[in-house]
């Protein structure tokens, strides 16, 4: 009896919990109904706000328009897809005409044709008679104006498809155009900055000491040091004096050219006990090179005279330009300081502002007359040349009373005195020809009487006095010469000297061959190891590779 009243009192509990479970879900419901239904009123009661913009409102009406499309109105679901066919052709027209912006072509026609049709899709939809009828009304929609209102976005779709059609292939390949074009530029922007950079490069080498030119001239210093009883100085002989010899002019800081100079002029000398040389080079070479001639004399009974250029005591800051202008703040600064408002990588400006251009050794053959006075003639060789024939015919060659017989470099309009002076400035605008044709330094012979009586020294201080500012030439001793020599030069039959092999691959190997002196003229030096392969062997065939420094210290020859 028991069991059966509990169990009596658990069924009756378990009614009352189904109960109330229902009666909530219920209520719930209810509750979500009302929600629902109090929105939807809210929905549909709402009116769109008028916006001062008429497009505004037009699109407005039809994000109403659109909602009320969930209504099973076949009209109604019509219209949406019109306007949406319509923006969308909109769009598109306007992508096209963006294209054609961005790609620059001459188009304009073109381009007020697109800009007129997605205007004309606008006016469409902004007629009174569509927008009172189509997107402004709350009543049923008007077929008859939604007919003619398709009719009209029709017409146009089908006029922006055939535009697009017809110049959709033309864009594409523009705009692909467009792309190479781009990727061009780019390539050659790298490309320029590539050769910039080499030359650079190049220009850093072509300045910069060998290591091994380096070691030559110090092995040769050791040598001396632990030598000194081998190379006391000989007394000169009155051969250095000889009007009657072959005197030649060699002023350089590096002892391997020096002597390829030396060694491939005598090689070809007819009569070398004739042949004096008259060598300068700086004082750290000085004694370097006057060991190299002693452990290697001269072939033949040539002589030769070795100076340093500080043994010229004439040569000093109140008679020399150069030296004077050496000691200007400003021209220091400009030339041999290294801060950062000096720096650039602007390879002409590098080449420049390299101090060689100031040197005193550099410099000197114009002062042969003060240097040399008992002599008559004398051939200045710069240190990058290969003697290729006797040389003696040039001390027989009538001058014409001109005082430097030298190679003319000009050809059409290339290498004239327009090309190394500054003719916007007054003076030498009044005083030189920009047509009158360039000469070369490098093997020239000057008749040191007529250089006297012209006051030729004269001349060149007067010119680089008035250069210290680098306002009549930029660089080097070649623009002095030529003011300097201006109307005392005779040119001399092209054989004689053949340059460019420093910077010119195009030169003949017949060419060369005729020629009694090729000079390596440019960056490329024949000791260094941008040096052009194809002339190298022209030059090296004339060193000296028993000499045991030079093995040591591995030229690479």
């Amino acid at each position: 009896m028991a069991v059966a009243v509990r169990g009596s009192r658990v069924g009756s509990g378990g009614g009352s919990v189904l109960r109330s479970f229902f009666s909530y879900r219920i209520f719930v419901s209810a509750m979500f109904t009302l929600l629902f239904l109090a929105t939807l009123s809210v929905l549909l009661t709402s009116h769109p706000s008028h916006n001062d913009s008429v497009m505004d409102a037009t699109g407005n009406a039809h994000v109403r328009r659109s909602f009320l499309a969930w209504q099973s109105d076949p009209v109604k679901t019509r219209l949406d897809l019109i306007y949406n066919q319509a923006n969308n052709h909109v769009a598109l027209v306007n992508a096209y005409a963006t294209y054609a912006r961005k790609l620059k072509l001459e188009i304009s026609k073109q381009l007020k044709m697109f800009d007129d049709l997605a205007q004309n899709f606008s006016d469409i939809q902004l007629k009174q008679a569509y927008r009172a009828a189509l997107f402004e009304s709350d009543g049923p929609v008007d077929e008859d104006v939604l007919r003619q209102f398709e009719k009209e976005v029709k017409d146009k779709v089908k006029i922006a498809r055939l535009m697009i059609a017809e110049n959709k292939e033309s864009y594409d390949n523009q705009l692909k155009i467009q792309k190479l074009k781009d990727t061009i530029f780019a390539v050659n922007e790298l490309l320029l900055k590539a050769k910039k950079n080499g030359v650079f490069a190049s220009l850093i080498a072509a300045k910069s000491t060998p290591k091994s030119l380096h070691c030559l001239a110090m092995r040769l210093m050791e040598e001396r040091i632990a030598h000194p009883e081998k190379y006391v100085d000989d007394e000169p002989g009155p051969e250095l004096e000889d009007p009657n010899l072959y005197h030649y002019a060699l002023f350089s800081d590096n002892v391997i050219a020096i002597s390829v100079v030396v060694n491939s002029t005598l090689k070809h000398a007819e009569e070398p006990w004739k042949h004096v040389f008259h060598v300068v080079t700086d004082r750290m070479n000085f004694a370097a090179t006057k060991v190299w001639f002693k452990m290697r004399p001269l072939q033949g009974g040539a002589h030769i005279e070795i100076k340093a250029v500080d043994d010229f005591k004439f040569l000093n800051p109140s008679y020399a330009p150069v030296l004077k202008q050496l000691q200007s703040a400003k021209l220091r600064k400009y030339y041999f300081e290294t801060r950062a408002e000096n720096t650039s990588t602007d390879v002409n400006n590098m080449k420049y502002r390299n101090p060689k251009y100031l040197s005193m050794l550099n410099h000197l053959r114009f002062y042969l007359p003060e240097l040399y006075p008992k002599l008559n003639k004398i051939l200045f060789l710069d240190d990058d040349v290969v003697v290729q024939k006797d040389l003696t015919a040039l001390w027989k060659i009538d001058l014409d009373g001109k005082v430097n017989g030298a190679v003319s470099t000009c050809f059409g309009s290339f290498h004239r005195y327009s090309e190394y002076l500054n003719f916007s400035h007054p003076l030498i605008k009044q005083k030189f020809s920009p047509r009158a044709c360039a000469w070369a330094f490098g093997m020239n012979i000057f008749d040191l009487d007529a250089w006297r009586q012209e006051k030729c020294t004269e001349q060149y201080h007067y010119w680089q006095d008035l250069n210290e500012d680098r306002s009549l030439w930029k660089m080097g001793t070649l623009p002095a010469g030529l003011v300097t020599f201006y109307s005392t030069t005779k040119p001399l039959d092209k054989a004689w000297h053949v340059l460019g092999l420093g910077i010119n691959p195009s030169i003949s190997m017949e060419e060369i061959e005729k020629a009694a002196v090729i000079h390596f003229s440019g960056d490329m030096k024949p000791w260094l190891d941008i040096a052009m392969n194809l002339y190298k062997h022209l030059w090296t065939k004339y060193v000296d590779n028993t000499m045991d420094f030079v093995q040591m210290c591995n030229f690479g020859m």
